[in-house]
Order: structure tokens, then C-alpha cells, then sequence
């Protein structure tokens, strides 16, 4: 596990965007016992572990089924496979995202269609999602970014009149919630990712899909495992997608620490409300209906570079999440929707900024960097 940072030349004084070291030593013992069980028992892929930790999650998510997989890529792969779709099919998907919301349609030989999200959540926009679909679309997939649900509500009323699918993209936010329901309860199925910066990461790469459909379940397991059932039988094509038994082993024992380490992250976003108010600068929203879990915390500022340049010199990290929408990367500029305008995605790409938000930062820790924000800010 590693610390997360850029290279400052301030003095003594760090703050880094992340430090797992911090989280590790307050699970050391449960961790280490956890690793050498998997070893001394020998069962290294799946496992006993895995489907325990599929059995917990989806508990915890308030779903019948966890279906553990590679990465969190690959759940939003399997998930669309799962639902068939592919050559000649549309998924509408957000502009403003981490990469793989939208690789994973191409990935299935189907086309993303890019769609404008909404400039306080920065998830996707339901009035923006309705003019997106055509006779072609066949999935939806609703991105939770940065630890706060979309408006689940709207983008399932579009998506029910059509009876279209919605696939929750939750890699950024399990146990965020909308009006009470986890991220994992509102659509067909919903992706997880255990990337080891989200706020229920592994030491490694790791994923999984959740749902309430047996059949769906069970398509899945199949899927991520050669398309095997039996064993060396293959009755369609699937992939090598299995989560390690380490890593789930370790995901085990955070688990029951996940609400607690939200709460931390949320007190420290309330402190940097605190500290800024008033100040020049966007600090996320979190609407009324939402439980928002801070996988981030993202500022805004028309001085984006700057206010990074600053921060890096007063020994603080960070990072932009993301330099640039989705349909402007190259490898999608055959995708006809790339050549539209997606103005509040393209803002938010040139002016939000990530700051420390981890659970074991202290209060002096964000005050420090609220305190920075707020000094750049009134220039």
C-alpha cells in the first residue's frame, strides 16, 4: 500500500491526497492474519473467501447476489455482456467520468453515446439522458461519481418508459445513498471497483457486480469464468475474470469498518465547508437527498492550475479528476456523439480539483489545506 502525492518543494509540512499507510496500520494485525490464512490454506483464486465477500457486500448493499471479478472494469464489462449487448446496440453513458464508463461499451463492440451531466453533482442529467436514447439504445449506465449517488429517481423514469436497463457505475461510492436506498438497489445491476484508492479498495486490482436477478447471478459466474458450466464445458464465450482470494480476504476484514471510515470522511468535508465559507471557490453539493461518501472532494475554480501550483508549493496533494471529458480522448473520436458540445462536463474537466478528504486526516490536517485554499483564493 502506497501514499498518493505530487512533488512539492514546501517545507516540512505534507498533506498528502492519500495515504493508505494510515489505514493500514489500524487494521495491521486483522490484515496480516487475514493474508496468511488464504496462504496456509492454499486456495489462492475464489474460494471460500470470495464468496464470502460476495455474500457480505451484497448484504451490505441490500441485494440478494455479489458476483467478485477482476476489477471494476471488468464488472461493468460483465454486466453488459450479461445483458447481450453488443455490435449495432447504444449505451448511454456520462461524458465527465473515469474512462472505463465508457471503454467498457466500446470493449463490447457497442457504441457509447455521451451524455452531459448535471453542474452541481457532476453525475449524469436525466433531462440530457432523455434527448440522448434512440430506437438503438439498450443499456444506461448511471455513473455514482465521487461518493454521491445520481438522481437515480429521474434517470429511472427514462429509462422505465422505454424499458431500457439501467447498470449502476458504483466504483467510486459503495454505501453512498439516495433518498435512504444504497447505490447497488436501484438498477438491474450495479459495479463496484476495489481499486485501492477508492474508499473500499484491496491491495491490488479487484471488482464486483451486485443484483437482485438470479438468473443474472448466475450468467455472470459464468461469464467470468471462460463461459465455463461445468468445469471445461463452454457453452458461450466469457473471460478470465476472477477475483483473488487475498484480496477478498482483505476486503473482509475493512468491511466493517466502511460506515465508519464515510463518517470521517464526511466530518472532514463538513470542516472544509467550515473553513470555507465565503470563499471564491465550488465545494461539492451534496443534495438533500443523498448520503454522499466523499471518495473525493472536489473544488472548483476558474484558476484550476493555479490554485494546484499553490497547494504543491504549501506541501499539499492533489489531483484532477479528470483533464478531460470522455469524448474528446482520441480513441473515441470515430464515436459520433464525441463531436457534440458537453459544456458542463468540459467545465468541470478544466476547472475541478481533488484535495485530501481520507478518513485519518486530523482537523489540523484540513484546516491546513482549507486555510491554502482560502489564502490563493482571495488574491
Amino acid at each position: 500500500m502506497t501514499s498518493i502525492s505530487i512533488t512539492t518543494t514546501a517545507g516540512s509540512r505534507k498533506v498528502p491526497l492519500l495515504d493508505l499507510t494510515k489505514q493500514f496500520a489500524s487494521i495491521r494485525e486483522q490484515a496480516l492474519a487475514a493474508v496468511a490464512g488464504v496462504l496456509e490454506s492454499g486456495r489462492y483464486i475464489l474460494g471460500p473467501e470470495v464468496s464470502a465477500l460476495e455474500e457480505e457486500v451484497a448484504a451490505y448493499c441490500g441485494v440478494e447476489h455479489g458476483i467478485g471479478c477482476a476489477s471494476g472494469t471488468d464488472a461493468l464489462i460483465l454486466a453488459l455482456r450479461a445483458l447481450d449487448v453488443g455490435p449495432g446496440d447504444e449505451v448511454v453513458t456520462p461524458a465527465y467520468s473515469f474512462f472505463a464508463s465508457a471503454s467498457c461499451v466500446s470493449l463490447v463492440g457497442a457504441t457509447p453515446v455521451f451524455c452531459d451531466v448535471e453542474p452541481d453533482t457532476y453525475n449524469l442529467d436525466p433531462a440530457a439522458l432523455e434527448r440522448a436514447i434512440t430506437p438503438r439504445t439498450r443499456a444506461i449506465i448511471a455513473v455514482h461519481l465521487y461518493g454521491q449517488c445520481a438522481d437515480m429517481p429521474g434517470i429511472l423514469e427514462v429509462a422505465a418508459s422505454r424499458k431500457i436497463p439501467v447498470i449502476e457505475d458504483a466504483a467510486q461510492s459503495i454505501g453512498a445513498a439516495w433518498q435512504g436506498k444504497r447505490a447497488g438497489q436501484w438498477g438491474i445491476m450495479t459495479c463496484f471497483s476495489f481499486f485501492p484508492s477508492k474508499n473500499f479498495g484491496c491491495a491490488g486490482d479487484g471488482g464486483m457486480v451486485v443484483t437482485g436477478d438470479e438468473a443474472l447471478k448466475k450468467r455472470l459466474m459464468r461469464l467470468r469464468g471462460h463461459g465455463a458450466e461445468p468445469k471445461y464445458h463452454h457453452g458461450e464465450m466469457g473471460m478470465n475474470s476472477r477475483l483473488d482470494a487475498v484480496q477478498a480476504a482483505l476486503l473482509r476484514v475493512k468491511l466493517p469498518h466502511l460506515d465508519g471510515w464515510a463518517q470521517a470522511r464526511r466530518r472532514n468535508a463538513d470542516t472544509y465547508r467550515d473553513r470555507l465559507a465565503g470563499a471564491e471557490v465550488g465545494l461539492p453539493v451534496a443534495r438533500p437527498e443523498s448520503f454522499h461518501i466523499y471518495n473525493q472532494f472536489i473544488v472548483q475554480s476558474d484558476r484550476r492550475d493555479g490554485l494546484r501550483a499553490a497547494l504543491a508549493d504549501a506541501g499539499v496533494g492533489t489531483e484532477i479528476y479528470y483533464p478531460g471529458t470522455l469524448p474528446s480522448q482520441p480513441c473515441f473520436a470515430d464515436v459520433p456523439s464525441a463531436s457534440a458540445g458537453y459544456p458542463v462536463a468540459e467545465r468541470a474537466a478544466r476547472e475541478t480539483l481533488a484535495v485530501p478528504i481520507f478518513p485519518e486526516l486530523t482537523v489540523d490536517d484540513v484546516t491546513y489545506v482549507a486555510d491554502r485554499i482560502r489564502e490563493f483564493s482571495s488574491r
